[in-house]
């Protein structure tokens, strides 16, 4: 027998070595990996999709006005995402899952009550809940990932400390492009079919490492450069909380439910529509989430949130020392709309009711935080605005969204730094974005290219088509 193994060679010893280890690991779990999951899928997904087209394909789906073509597009149904679907009243499904039915089928940390974002990206990329040991599984495989080589390392404690964080996390993002998988293999040549293996593996080492960028970019701007050591030992919320430098278990469960509610909104949105957008002309994920990430860095996308905190504590110092009532609220909500002002946090593009996002943040406000001013004025808001803004009448929709209460959650433990938060919706929304990416990359979704017009084309095709004006 050692004469056999002399005469295989070291190499093709250390090669059946390897694959002894792979099949004595698979047969220690019978549970199919993410994997494996998502490829079995790709077939019955593309079969739905051709008696799809076959059956419905020249139907009409929905129609554009011109009010819609000069107002961002709002409601034409042009587009295809699978991940989640938002509706204006019941708010956003991920998977045709609520939040509150996400909250209680996906798997939680041991001793906690949030779900685990990773579960949340299986559920995503599959449209199938995770068991406890696939989550686990996928954060053991994540957590192999995620240290960054020392080059991005150093790359991003180079950037100037004024440099806005989220410029700095879009070109982290991009400098972790030279590790693409698919940008190699498209290089060397590949068949399309093997287009979403490679953006998988892009995709998975991405989130993975994102919240170590963030986190340097945090200590490095906001700790005086006082950089902690990375930590990969436990689901990436634990280490993206530890690594910031906070050690409250609670903050790591917020941070659990936050992750997972800023992940995904449909494919409309603009971070959401950006990554679908660039990732049609097959660039990777790396490129993707980087334009992605620039789109968020939009005041009137993700730097709302950071907007909606600074209006609080305004809010809170205009009224002064007197006691926070109902009718102190009321009355000072009424003073910010006559100064021709509005109240941030109110009202959503798409949304007709109480984000449930909202909701979810409020119920862990009540759970978890007694006695913290700014978290009771955000609940005395919620009893208050809605009726003043519905008297008002110039709000579609007076309901509160995500933005209104995240950000005097994060103040309450300690995270203070607005400029920051932006990034943190960024960690989250990448776990919603890159899934599909990969799965448009399986399903083979064409280049996108809409049609535009001139203001000229247009009001030429409406006088031909209207003679005699609209009636």
């Amino acid at each position: 027998k050692q004469k056999m193994l002399r005469g295989l060679g070291s190499s093709s010893i250390k090669l059946a070595g390897r694959h002894a280890a792979r099949v004595a690991a698979r047969s220690m779990s019978s549970e199919p990996s993410l994997k494996d999951v998502f490829a079995n899928k790709i077939p019955v997904w593309q079969k739905e999709i051709k008696d799809v087209k076959q059956t419905y394909g020249d139907k009409i789906l929905g129609t554009c006005t011109v009010e819609q073509a000069y107002g961002g597009m709002r409601s034409v149904k042009s587009m295809v995402y699978e991940t989640s679907l938002l509706d204006p009243v019941e708010g956003i499904r991920f998977r045709g899952l609520t939040i509150p039915e996400c909250q209680k089928r996906l798997p939680k940390a041991k001793g906690g009550d949030e779900p685990l974002p990773e579960a949340l990206l299986w559920l995503l990329l599959t449209g199938e809940v995770p068991t406890q040991g696939q989550t686990q599984a996928l954060i053991d495989d994540m957590n192999k990932r995620a240290p960054l080589p020392e080059w991005i390392e150093q790359t991003v404690l180079n950037f100037p400390k004024d440099l806005h964080p989220m410029t700095q996390f879009s070109m982290a993002i991009l400098a972790c492009q030279r590790e693409s998988h698919f940008a190699a293999a498209y290089q060397k040549g590949m068949k399309k079919t093997e287009y979403w293996v490679h953006t998988y593996e892009d995709m998975l080492t991405c989130i993975a490492r994102l919240p170590r960028i963030a986190a340097l970019i945090y200590r490095n701007v906001f700790k005086n450069g006082d950089i902690l050591p990375g930590k990969y030992d436990s689901d990436m919320s634990e280490n993206f909380v530890n690594m910031l430098g906070f050690s409250d278990p609670q903050f790591v469960e917020l941070m659990r439910l936050y992750l997972t509610i800023h992940s995904d909104h449909e494919g409309g949105n603009v971070s959401a529509h950006t990554s679908h957008l660039v990732g049609s002309a097959l660039s990777d994920s790396y490129l993707s989430l980087s334009a992605s990430m620039n789109g968020l860095a939009g005041p009137l996308h993700g730097l709302a949130n950071q907007e909606v905190l600074r209006f609080i504590k305004d809010f809170k110092e205009d009224m002064g020392s007197a006691e926070v009532t109902p009718d102190k609220v009321r009355e000072q909500c009424w003073k910010v709309l006559k100064s021709g002002r509005v109240i941030p946090g109110y009202g959503h593009a798409v949304l007709r009711k109480t984000d449930p996002r909202f909701t979810c943040q409020a119920e862990f406000a009540k759970k978890h935080i007694h006695n913290d001013e700014l978290v009771e004025l955000v609940q005395l808001m919620y009893q208050v605005a809605p009726e003043v803004l519905t008297e008002h009448g110039k709000t579609k929709n007076p309901w509160p969204n995500v933005d209104a209460h995240s950000g005097v959650l994060l103040v309450h433990y300690g995270m203070v730094e607005e400029n920051f938060y932006t990034v943190m919706f960024g960690v989250g929304r990448a776990i919603g974005v890159l899934p599909m990416l990969t799965i448009s990359r399986a399903l083979g979704f064409s280049l996108e290219r809409p049609k535009s017009l001139t203001t000229e084309a247009i009001r030429k095709s409406m006088e031909i088509m209207y003679p005699h004006g609209h009636t």
